[in-house]
């Protein structure tokens, strides 16, 4: 690599005798805007967001056209609905196992018949059961004495064992304990263990810790690997469905198994959750039909605001389909009871301190009860027409806020038809010290986190078999074969990988400035409309730097390339001949002293959290920062193509860094660039995602808009590069670059270069290693350029 100094350019004299350039660009007007364009673009764009995000509800309402004229016609119509839910929860990529429920005896039993703990009127019993490959759910039954009346699972927040909500173990106030409450009221209870929001087993071992919660931390790998924190705990809960229904069949009245006591009927099922667990009994009401009853505490409410809360809330393309008015809809015709209780406080992740990092930021507030009521008024409005729809859908308003109210569980009893007056209940008469039964219980925690953890490194592992499997539509036999089965998979990534915003149909409007004057080149500011105009709050443009050579002929139309800054850059850090960035090496200015037109454009991943919040905001309405990055960059080749000096045919895309993965997507949805260029980013990038194990992941940074939901089951850098195929494709890698090792790097470079190759066009890809750090080189990347632009750069 050439030394820092050997790149660096300072602005060269201009003779008194050239002649004055133009303050503006042909077709362009006066840019007299001021202040920092970045920032505004970001605003513009958060802005636009918040109104999709505010019209979501109006845009749910388009697509809800349900056939209510019977409760089976009503079921019909719900089930592709109940699909895409699934989809966009996970659920879909692993089968549960059958399975029953077990009993877990710990040593310190006395009881006979193995359970912890002892009441009058019920048994508290350990027990797990079977759920996917390598994962069980865990918790506790509580077993009435007499015939149950019905089943019910009951869901804590996270924060809370089942021992707290079984009256165990200190932690939850005695009104609270709701299970407690139901098991006395006849019902057998099982409660699952959810995974919590500590962050002690959210590492890589032997490298990094973090202050995310584990929620965070399996949603992180999870998410890239289309599952999701949500689903793996619906599956538990399903499973745990499952299991008490196997109960029922085999039952014979005795221990831990007993069902209805040989009625050979099956009993009603409730569930009943507060706070994460009040989001998870939506959830499954939703999905699963033979939940009877559905009652939510302290969670149901508008959902619009998702993108403020936690990270392990995302769900990719939720808001254009469900929100909890439309959740609570398909549970009718069964019934709905939502509490109005407050919910558990969530004011940020675990605190950072000086070893733990890296969680995403989010809070939980309660939302009020009007909101709470405007939600179920709307949800009732959905299903207004189906017959007996009106008392499917219940409110119940606790005077001090508490969740578990005498009213709310009352309503839950009456609905499974369990109904009795709520006796006082006894507490349990502990089995076990105090702290054997912490110890349990925390023992079972670590288990439901990194049973997990494990789960999503095998999906990882699994994940190039699954794109293999996606991939089976395409046709490899020859370019043009494979070109026109490519189609699919270029809407495919547009749509459902990246999010789709309508393409632009306002004017450019173009606005420039001159800015800078070299022997070589004039550098204009541009600004060029995308969406909306200015002055709006929610209008967003695309703005950067365009060096236009000054040994232009008439006539004469120039190739063009976009030189694309990484994260947290701007256009000024490699167009400006007084700027010298080591990461750069001012490769904009050396391409346009070669002749070349060169656009930087300025893209919104600046601003920390700013930016970040663009993606937690576009991911519920199933877009994505990308989204916004692709209108502006078709905007970019539409106006670059129009300049007179342009050849629209020959516009090529050079990135570094985030700019490299702007190279990776952009050029794969716009085939308007004729080339691509991806320097310091290419990589294994599903394992520089998920992986749990390696130093290089993204696992245990503050980079959490990095997932992509199913990414890894579909496009690794080496699809996307297929999806640029057959235009030019390059790699430039330095060899002490800390995004990746070598290794990844060229383990999923073979796998373009083979497609290049085996399709006949081998000599349109290659790399380029060199002795240097993570920066542009622009060497073979030069020599790339001049190749297959066909421009004769001279130095």
């Amino acid at each position: 690599m050439e030394e820092r100094g050997a790149h660096a350019r300072a602005p060269a004299v201009v003779s008194a005798s050239d002649p004055p350039s133009p303050a503006e660009l042909e077709g362009t007007s006066l840019l007299a805007w001021q202040g920092d364009l970045a920032e505004r673009m970001v605003g513009g764009i958060r802005s636009l967001l918040q109104r999709h995000l505010y019209d979501a509800p109006y845009h749910r309402l388009q697509r809800w056209r349900p056939d209510l004229s019977s409760a089976p016609a009503y079921a019909h119509w719900l089930s592709p609905l109940r699909q895409e839910l699934a989809g966009q929860l996970g659920l879909p990529h692993d089968s549960r196992l059958p399975g029953e429920l077990q009993l877990v005896s710990p040593a310190s039993t006395i009881d006979g018949d193995g359970c912890l703990a002892r009441a009058s009127g019920y048994r508290i019993f350990a027990v797990r059961w079977s759920v996917l490959d390598g994962v069980y759910g865990e918790g506790l039954l509580l077993q009435p004495e007499v015939a149950p009346r019905a089943r019910v699972l009951a869901l804590p927040d996270c924060d809370n064992t089942p021992e707290q909500l079984a009256g165990l173990e200190p932690g939850l106030p005695k009104a609270e304990q709701f299970a407690r409450t139901l098991v006395h009221s006849g019902c057998r209870v099982l409660i699952p263990t959810l995974v919590d929001r500590d962050c002690r087993w959210s590492k890589i071992p032997g490298h990094l810790q973090t202050n995310m919660p584990h929620r965070e931390f399996v949603y992180r790998a999870a998410y890239e690997l289309g599952r999701h924190v949500l689903g793996y705990e619906l599956h538990r809960i399903l499973a745990a469905i499952d299991a008490l229904e196997a109960m029922d069949r085999t039952s014979t009245g005795s221990g831990p198994e007993p069902g209805p006591h040989g009625t050979g009927l099956a009993l009603p099922l409730g569930i009943i959750g507060y706070g994460e667990g009040g989001l998870l009994a939506t959830l499954a009401g939703a999905l699963d039909e033979r939940l009877r009853t559905v009652a939510v505490s302290g969670s149901f409410g508008p959902r619009e605001g998702v993108w403020e809360q936690p990270i392990y809330r995302n769900v990719f393309g939720q808001l254009k389909s469900f929100g909890d008015a439309e959740l609570a809809a398909m549970v009718v015709p069964r019934t709905l009871i939502v509490e109005a209780a407050h919910h558990p406080a969530v004011d940020g992740p675990p605190p950072r301190t000086e070893r733990r990092s890296g969680a995403a930021p989010g809070v939980i507030a309660t939302p009020s009860t009007e909101q709470v009521k405007a939600e179920i008024d709307r949800a009732a409005r959905l299903v207004a027409s189906l017959a007996g729809s009106a008392s499917c859908l219940q409110l119940v308003t606790p005077e001090d806020s508490r969740p578990g109210s005498g009213s709310f569980l009352r309503h839950f009893l009456l609905s499974l038809g369990a109904a009795r007056d709520l006796a006082p209940v006894t507490a349990p008469a502990r089995m076990q010290t105090p702290l054997l039964a912490a110890a349990s219980a925390a023992t079972r925690r670590q288990r439901t986190v990194q049973q997990l953890i494990a789960h999503t490194q095998n999906a990882l592992a699994d994940a190039e078999f699954a794109r293999r499997r996606f991939w089976a539509k395409a046709v490899f036999d020859d370019a043009d074969s494979f070109i026109g089965s490519c189609s699919y998979y270029r809407r495919y990534f547009e749509r459902q990988v990246i999010g789709s915003l309508p393409s632009p149909h306002h004017t450019l409007r173009p606005l420039s400035r001159l800015i800078c004057e070299s022997t070589h080149y004039r550098s204009y500011e541009v600004v060029i409309n995308v969406y909306g105009r200015e002055g709006d709050s929610d209008h967003v443009f695309a703005s950067g730097i365009l060096l236009v050579p000054k040994n232009l002929t008439d006539s004469e139309r120039r190739p063009a390339v976009v030189c694309q800054h990484g994260l947290e850059g701007r256009p000024r850090d490699l167009a400006d001949p007084t700027v010298d960035n080591p990461s750069y090496n001012q490769y904009g200015c050396r391409l346009a002293e070669r002749g070349y037109v060169v656009f930087a454009p300025q893209n919104p991943y600046i601003g920390g959290d700013s930016y970040r919040v663009i993606q937690r905001m576009a991911n519920p309405l199933g877009l994505s920062l990308f989204s916004v990055i692709v209108r502006q960059h078709q905007r970019i080749l539409e106006w670059l193509g129009k300049l007179s000096f342009v050849d629209a045919e020959r516009i090529a895309f050079y990135g570094l860094s985030y700019g490299g993965k702007t190279a990776m997507r952009v050029p794969a949805m716009l085939d308007g660039y004729c080339l691509s260029i991806c320097s310091a980013d290419y990589n294994e990038w599903i394992w520089k995602n998920a992986s749990t194990r390696h130093s290089y992941s993204y696992m245990a940074t503050g980079e959490y808009d990095m997932p992509e939901f199913n990414l890894g089951n579909t496009f690794n850098y080496a699809e996307m590069s297929w999806l640029i195929f057959p235009r030019p494709f390059m790699v430039e890698r330095g060899h002490h670059d800390g995004v990746a090792p070598d290794e990844w790097v060229a383990y999923e470079y073979a796998r373009t270069q083979r497609h290049y190759v085996l399709l006949g066009h081998g000599d349109r890809t290659e790399i380029e290693f060199f002795d240097g750090p993570h920066t542009i080189h622009g060497k073979g990347t030069f020599e790339f350029l001049q190749r297959h632009l066909g421009f004769p750069a001279h130095d």
